[in-house]
């Protein structure tokens, strides 16, 4: 999706629809927003037959031809939809002011956004970060060869360092952490760093059995301790999926990678 400063350019003129009560089931929270020029649109209140009741009224008040400055609309059948709840919406012609707010509340949720760091710019690494763009994520591929860092897509952020092992450290409590470099001494330096971490919420390797056997020994004998294995996957991406191409073992371990996040959120907050 078209970044939010990118999108004002070309449409400046919008009304800024957000949902600000629901009850009952419902395919977007209380919160959730979208803008509508006329022409364009800029995120989603959810799809469906009530969203497009939500423009038609959005581009009817920038036409100065109509349109409610609230909605209240039922998700049943009356409308071809079969959620069974309610949403409330407002509608607003998007001023300076709303606009500002609006783009420090996305700042402030970026802030927020989980960690991951994808050590290693091959062909798995690239695809995983391009698998991971579209996501609510904070995105950073870490790599040795500057070259690797080419082709990566537009909302990734990039490290060059010669000592990839040593920014584990760093990453936010709840991150994760997927090790696909170039080189199994690498990966295990990475690994062990990791691996001491207890408040890391993913921690990956790309693999076989036999790496992860290797890896095992290698840790007891530097130090590791046993029980620091059962925090790692290895493979990423499981075994269900007989398919070794880039871009299968990246959707599955994205899978993998959200599902941990959310866990170990759920964790957190009971």
């Amino acid at each position: 999706m078209t970044d939010l400063p990118t999108f004002l350019t070309a449409h400046p003129y919008n009304i800024l629809v957000d949902i600000t009560g629901t009850q009952g089931s419902t395919p977007r929270e209380a919160g959730a927003f979208m803008l509508v020029s006329q022409t364009a649109l800029w995120g989603t209140i959810g799809g469906g037959q009530f969203e497009f009741m939500a423009i038609a009224n959005a581009r009817q008040m920038l036409a100065g031809t109509g349109g409610a400055p609230t909605m209240d609309i039922p998700l049943g059948p009356e409308i071809g939809q079969c959620c069974g709840g309610r949403t409330q919406l407002r509608f607003r012609q998007l001023t300076p002011t709303l606009k500002d707010e609006l783009e420090a509340r996305l700042a402030g949720e970026i802030e927020r956004l989980p960690e991951v760091l994808l050590f290693g710019a091959g062909h798995v690494g690239r695809a995983l970060a391009a698998a991971l763009a579209p996501l609510p994520l904070s995105v950073t591929v870490v790599e040795t060869r500057q070259e690797e860092l080419a082709n990566l897509p537009a909302p990734t952020k990039t490290r060059l360092v010669p000592m990839p092992e040593a920014l584990v450290k760093d990453i936010q409590a709840g991150g994760a952490a997927v090790i696909l470099t170039h080189d199994h001494a690498l990966d295990f330096l990475i690994a062990r760093e990791a691996l001491a971490r207890e408040d890391l919420a993913y921690i990956g390797m790309i693999g076989s059995a036999t790496k992860c056997a290797t890896l095992a020994s290698w840790l007891s004998r530097e130090g590791g301790e046993r029980r620091w294995m059962e925090r790692l996957t290895l493979p990423i991406g499981g075994s269900a999926v007989k398919d070794k191409r880039p871009e299968v073992i990246a959707a599955m371990t994205a899978a993998e990678i959200l599902t941990a996040l959310a866990a170990y959120r759920l964790q957190a907050s009971s």
